[in-house]
């Protein structure tokens, strides 16, 4: 029997969500404010939290319970009901093989690099939702935390690079003479490249940007930068709006004609990735060591391998008097604003996939499956639905029915 709302008075057909910090040293973003709980209780969810969980965006507990949640650390009082457990970063596998059955588990499980998270959650037989799987489509925007994510980390970027920076950006004309504008290279044009930009345009800095996809020009030049012109031969790129990979020439030839804007900045931001494989390595050592003294190079790419030769995962480097950070999470910098706009999309995301009288992501094998949340079903009945994550897996991994074959 549902249990009544303790909000709306409506009875409560969703079932449970549960939402789990993040194991992630530094990580201060939460999966879903008071703002958001509160339209999921009313929608009919029980939703609970563990105390203090969003102490890094300052929100106490209070104010979860106000809107009906349940701060508690206890187990979910129904093991039959349907419960839904979201996370920030990925589960380790010990809170995986905790997690009670008809489970679940929706959040950053970054299934292109931790194939034994997802050969474990198709071994328990949960379902498993990837928000690194929405798809880049007109009727997903509001569900896409992965653009919304970049978008934090674009501005995080330029605000942690000019933290480091000995320099002012704007140009100031004083009494004392005229200061020149920083000058700030940016590597990569997506939703975190382009955010960058305008970042760094606003500050005041002369900004130049590169990017392999011959369309980013126009967006780049929209935002009053420079587009940096590199010939490297035909380009394309996927949907998504992702670049595809360079061959190894490619690469040659594109570092090359790099390196002098390289050696002129003193603020480069690098956000270049290929959808489910290792970011490109494009700014060598050589290129950091004819920087002057004093500049800095953000690597927002580090967390899926770096663009950065020299750059290090979560840790900041100085090589000849050049920093070079490596920050995974740069959106945990802003986690107020990361967080408000991650829950909007995981609100719209169960809204659209989610099944209210069954409180499980919605049937994805019928002949008219949901596009959503065909792509978004990482696991379910104990087989790997996505190819591309498949692929990842030793041997390949558990196959999937064709009928339920996820959108590329």
């Amino acid at each position: 029997m549902s249990e009544p709302n303790t909000k709306s008075g409506r009875p409560t057909t969703h079932g449970c969500i549960s939402l789990h910090a993040s194991g992630i040293e530094g990580e201060a973003r939460v999966a879903l404010l008071p703002e958001h709980v509160r339209l999921l209780v009313e929608d009919g969810w029980v939703v609970r939290i563990p105390p203090s969980l969003s102490a890094g965006v300052a929100v106490g507990d209070a104010e979860y319970a106000v809107v009906g949640a349940s701060v508690t650390r206890e187990a979910a009082p129904d093991p039959g009901r349907p419960s839904l457990d979201i996370f920030v970063s990925p589960p380790s596998q010990d809170t995986i093989l905790a997690l009670p059955e008809h489970t679940t588990v929706l959040g950053f499980l970054d299934p292109f690099n931790r194939p034994d998270l997802v050969a474990l959650l198709a071994e328990r037989g949960l379902d498993s939702v990837s928000l690194e799987l929405v798809p880049r489509t007109t009727i997903a925007q509001s569900m896409d935390a992965l653009s919304s994510q970049g978008n934090m980390a674009g501005y995080a970027a330029v605000i942690a690079g000019v933290a480091r920076l000995r320099k002012i950006l704007p140009m100031m004309s004083t009494a004392a003479g005229t200061v020149r504008p920083a000058r700030v290279l940016v590597v990569g044009t997506g939703v975190a490249g382009l955010q960058a930009i305008a970042t760094a345009q606003r500050l005041g800095a002369r900004v130049t940007a590169y990017d392999v996809r011959a369309a980013a020009k126009d967006q780049v030049e929209s935002l009053g930068a420079r587009f940096a012109k590199i010939e490297i031969g035909e380009t394309s790129e996927v949907a998504g709006g992702y670049a595809t990979a360079l061959s190894d020439e490619q690469l040659d030839r594109q570092r090359q004609q790099l390196s002098d804007l390289c050696a002129e900045s003193d603020l480069i931001i690098t956000t270049a990735q290929v959808f489910g494989k290792r970011a490109p390595v494009i700014v060598t050592g050589e290129m950091v060591a004819r920087m002057r003294p004093g500049s800095v190079v953000v690597d927002a790419a580090i967390a899926t391998g770096g663009n950065v030769e020299p750059s290090m995962l979560g840790e900041e480097v100085e090589i000849d008097g050049v920093v070079v950070m490596g920050d995974p999470n740069l959106s945990s910098r802003v986690a107020v604003d990361a967080s408000r706009v991650l829950g909007a999309n995981i609100v719209s995301l169960l809204k659209h996939i989610v099944d209210p009288e069954t409180g499980r992501v919605v049937d994805v094998g019928g002949e008219l499956p949901d596009p959503i949340a065909s792509a978004v079903l990482l696991t379910r009945g104990g087989e790997v639905r996505d190819e591309r994550v498949r692929s990842t897996l030793p041997q390949h991994g558990p196959s999937a029915p064709r009928s339920e074959g996820s959108a590329s």
